[in-house]
């Protein structure tokens, strides 16, 4: 079994992929354009890592994204990342945004207030835009103050924010505008 490596796999939002390395998942990807560019996008995460069936943690993680993509709630807080190479900011936003469940939503400003600094939404906002694992560290349940979609950097963009909250039972989309 590679100890490094990426898989691409699909949802209900199209296909995605996933990167792993010795210490966790490196890498999640939402869907792009086209596969190519999909796997071209996720294998820049692992340099030197190859396309190959992800090891047993990493499929189950896997079957957690594809099951809260089709609508279950699922809980993916114990699915190990590997965030050695981030910046400690952007470790303990991950860590809270971690903990907004399914259904649920968080401000970029209470975000900053947990991580006790007041004041950084916008720089909690860069720091969820440089998300290297979205779904598992849930970006897309963080909105700007009252309620407004905020940013989204992934493919289809704050389309794509709606239609994942709405998946997940976070209300109508359109109360998101």
């Amino acid at each position: 079994m590679d100890t490094t490596g990426f898989t691409l796999f699909d949802t209900a939002l199209g296909r995605c992929g996933i990167a792993w390395g010795p210490q966790g998942i490196v890498a999640v990807a939402l869907p792009e354009a086209d596969e190519q560019a999909l796997r071209t996008r996720t294998r820049r995460a692992v340099p030197a890592g190859h396309e190959s069936p992800p090891p047993a943690d990493v499929a189950r993680a896997i079957d957690e994204i594809v099951a809260l993509l089709e609508g279950e709630p699922r809980d993916l807080t114990g699915v190990v990342l590997d965030m050695e190479h981030l910046p400690e900011f952007n470790r303990r936003v991950y860590a809270v945004a971690r903990t907004v469940a399914p259904g649920e939503t968080i401000t970029y400003g209470e975000i900053a207030e947990r991580v006790g600094e007041r004041g950084a939404a916008q720089a909690v906002g860069q720091a969820l835009g440089r998300n290297p694992f979205p779904i598992v560290v849930p970006c897309h349940r963080v909105l700007a103050a009252g309620g407004g979609m905020g940013g989204f950097s992934a493919g289809g963009g704050v389309a794509t924010k709606r239609r994942m909250l709405a998946i997940e039972g976070a209300g109508t989309p359109t109360l998101f505008a």
